[in-house]
């Protein structure tokens, strides 16, 4: 008998012990090696984010850079203001929330006390406008208006106002410098939103948002943000662990940001402006004998295009609104202004995003798309007062027929029947509601190539498209509204929107022979924005091609030097030989001379014979509205294209507008005297602005020899504009009155009567 006291271990248990030891050992190993990583591998790493976690950074934002007119003047500039901001951190250690506070700082500023809570609260899902939708950890600005007087106020009762500061700080300033509005196209700020903080932490430089930064949002603000932003400073700042400051680790100084010099010539928009308000407030007191009222004129928009460039001297865009309104953040009635049904939408330019059919302005295209189709442009053609194709009557404007003319003189008078006819010749020899296999289409392939539906590439944000209502259009229109349109069908109404829903129903695919007629004469479901027009008409002008459309011509460093230019890009060329050209080219003259403008421009004293014009009416139906006044013209130097919505003929509506603002560029009196010392831009500026050692720009004097009593203005004034050039009888303080958004893209089908 063994001494060795029994254990009670079996071999379960000794298996049990084993495993247990292999598992406490593993983690020591684990552990081990864990700590190993974190002290040795990556102690270089967890040592800096140790040390940052001591490290705090103030931000100085930098000053951005200015947006400069042709000559120099500043469009866009910045201007010092007491800014009064409160912090969203501290607010929420108040017991209320920071209510109190922020209601005696309201009666401080004198400023609503709901206007104030709107500003300083947040944006979310929920949270309409006006909040704040930059970091939560930002000073929020709650007026960057306040006096010296309220800033001291408030300063020297901290007690009163925790979280508020109140400082002097550069802001965003709209000069309207030559009483110029330029809203749309100059574009507006807001701060960055922590969405777009946080994407760019890991990056550095202009790839780096910060919480203080205020970026672009609209317009050339928008495009060449990255340009005009700057770099902003950053301090580091070492800090015990209570907060204190103990030392600085590193310091950066802002960078100012670069400037913008535009092609805009800030005189001329004022012109092209005050004379599309005016041409708008004429329209309302214009009786509409269709409708048995006065014109609408809810909307309109003008461009100047330079041809041999595409480089666009002004864009007026009405309804406008005053930039600086998003100062310090917009308040509530200010953005319900803007944005609301009864507002019409002010923030859309209507220049390159208000879609319209063109009307009668379109028969250049088709001009151009009958001679590739093989008709001959010498030839005569049949102009009716109405045709009659598929069962509907389509007719001349005021049922006038004309006999057997040219094509250029069914450009001169606008003769709707001549491109009917042809229309739906193209429309036959295609196959008709069955078509070939193979379709020349050339009516729509030449819109293409011409550049239409297709954004043309300008320089600002949001540019629409238009549309070209080809085969593939309809099949897709189509396949996306077919459900609809049976539906509303199945009702069984007898409105004109029944009975086209039926219709549509049944093969809205097909392009019928309506389709193609209605097409010809710029009606239908054609749509087109004024800017694309203006490119075309300038390709007309300098020979058949086709710019791209850009209102940016260089950015410039702080102190004056060229960083880069802006050059003319050319896209291509429209899809006509030279003899075509010249062919269009002498209808268009004719236009202005003896044709359906000629009143307005000839009959009203325009020197042809001195300054040749071209022009080409439009008067556009819109089922449920007025028409739409369209008129596109060219110079050797420019393309002015003016559009107002439900504002009368093309002629009637604009003809007036566009001859002053001709006028305006080459000096040209009312009795049809050229002063070249009166002209504002008798040629397109090329050369960029001399800038002084400082970097502000040396801007020039205008000459307005034999200017009577400072009838133009002062030139090197902000406020000063050449107002000569509206009508004597003008009404002061005209207002342009908004129109809903709606507008912007019009129901373009008609009954078939195209206008001149």
């Amino acid at each position: 008998m063994s001494n060795i006291p029994e254990t009670g271990r079996t071999r379960r248990v000794t298996i049990r012990l084993v495993v247990l030891q292999i598992l406490v050992l593993s983690l020591l190993a684990t552990l081990g090696g864990r700590l190993w990583y974190l002290q040795i591998r990556n102690a270089k790493e967890y040592t800096a984010k140790a040390t940052g976690n001591h490290i705090r950074e103030v931000v100085e934002p930098a000053v951005r850079g200015e947006i400069l007119d042709a000559s120099g003047r500043i469009l866009a500039g910045n201007e010092t203001k007491l800014v009064v901001s409160v912090s969203r951190t501290s607010l929420l250690q108040q017991k209320d929330g920071g209510k109190a506070v922020l209601t005696r700082l309201a009666e401080v500023l004198g400023m609503p006390a709901k206007d104030v809570q709107e500003k300083a609260r947040l944006c979310d899902a929920k949270t309409p406008q006006p909040c704040w939708n930059g970091s939560p950890y930002q000073p929020i600005p709650v007026t960057k208006e306040a006096t010296t007087q309220q800033a001291m106020q408030i300063m020297e009762r901290r007690e009163d106002f925790p979280g508020v500061t109140a400082q002097p700080t550069a802001v965003r300033h709209y000069t309207g410098v030559e009483g110029a509005n330029m809203a749309q196209v100059l574009g507006y700020l807001s701060p960055v939103t922590d969405e777009e903080v946080s994407k760019t932490a890991d990056k550095t430089g202009l790839d780096r948002y910060l919480p203080a930064d205020q970026i672009g949002r609209a317009g050339l603000e928008s495009v060449y943000d990255r340009d005009l932003r700057g770099t902003a400073g950053i301090t580091k700042l070492e800090v015990d662990n209570l907060g204190r400051v103990i030392g600085t680790a590193d310091k950066a100084p802002p960078r100012t940001g670069d400037n913008l010099v535009t092609s805009i010539d800030a005189r001329v928009q004022k012109v092209v402006e005050d004379n599309l308000a005016q041409a708008m407030a004429d329209a309302r007191k214009t009786w509409d004998k269709n409708t048995k009222r006065n014109y609408d004129a809810d909307s309109g928009a003008a461009v100047v295009m330079d041809v041999k460039t595409g480089r666009i001297v002004a864009m007026a865009s009405a309804p406008s609104y005053d930039p600086n309104i998003w100062q310090g953040g917009i308040s509530g009635k200010d953005y319900q202004g803007l944005t609301n049904k009864d507002s019409n939408y002010p923030l859309l330019n209507r220049a390159i995003q208000g879609q319209s059919a063109p009307g009668s302005t379109f028969k250049v295209v088709s001009t151009a798309a009958a001679a590739q189709a093989g008709y001959a442009l010498n030839g005569n053609y049949a102009c009716p007062s109405s045709m009659t194709i598929g069962g509907r009557e389509f007719k001349n404007f005021e049922s006038q027929g004309h006999g057997s003319i040219t094509l250029a003189q069914a450009l001169e008078v606008s003769c709707d029947t001549v491109f009917y006819g042809l229309a739906y010749d193209q429309w036959l020899a295609d196959g008709g509601i069955k078509p070939k296999k193979e379709t020349g289409d050339w009516f729509y392939k030449t819109a293409h190539q011409f550049g239409l539906g297709a954004k043309t590439g300008i320089d600002l944000p949001s540019e629409a498209t238009g549309r070209v209502p080809d085969r593939q259009w309809k099949q897709s229109f189509y396949d996306n509204n077919k459900d609809a349109w049976c539906k509303q069908a199945e009702k069984g109404g007898k409105e004109y929107s029944d009975l086209i829903a039926k219709e549509n129903c049944a093969d809205g695919y097909v392009l019928r022979a309506g389709d193609a007629v209605n097409y010809a004469i710029g009606q239908g479901d054609t749509l087109v924005t004024p800017l694309q027009m203006a490119r075309i008409y300038s390709a007309l002008a300098n020979g058949g091609t086709l710019w791209r459309p850009t209102v940016a011509k260089a950015v410039i460093s702080p102190s004056g030097e060229l960083v880069r230019e802006i050059a003319p890009h050319e896209d291509g060329k429209l899809p006509t030989d030279a003899k075509t050209l010249q062919y269009i080219d002498d209808a268009t003259k004719g236009v202005v001379s003896t044709g359906t403008a000629a009143w307005k421009f000839t009959g009203a004293g325009w020197p042809q014979g001195k300054i040749e014009l071209h022009a080409k009416t439009g008067t556009a139906e819109v089922e449920g509205k007025q028409t739409t006044s369209y008129l596109t013209t060219y110079s050797r130097d420019y393309a002015v294209v003016m559009t107002i919505s439900q504002g009368g003929t093309g002629s009637g509506g604009s003809g007036d507008a566009v001859r002053r603002i001709y006028q305006a560029l080459y000096g040209v009196d009312d009795k049809g005297g050229v002063d070249n010392g009166k002209a504002l831009l008798s040629t397109p500026q090329a050369e960029l602005p001399k800038f002084n050692a400082d970097g502000t720009a040396i801007i020039k004097p205008a000459s307005f020899g034999g200017d009577p009593a400072g009838a133009f203005g002062d030139p090197g004034v902000t406020g000063g504009s050449p107002r000569v050039f509206l009508d004597p009888a003008q009404p002061s303080g005209t207002v342009v009155v908004p129109v809903a958004a709606v507008a912007a893209v019009e129901p373009t089908r008609s009954n078939g009567r195209g206008r001149a």
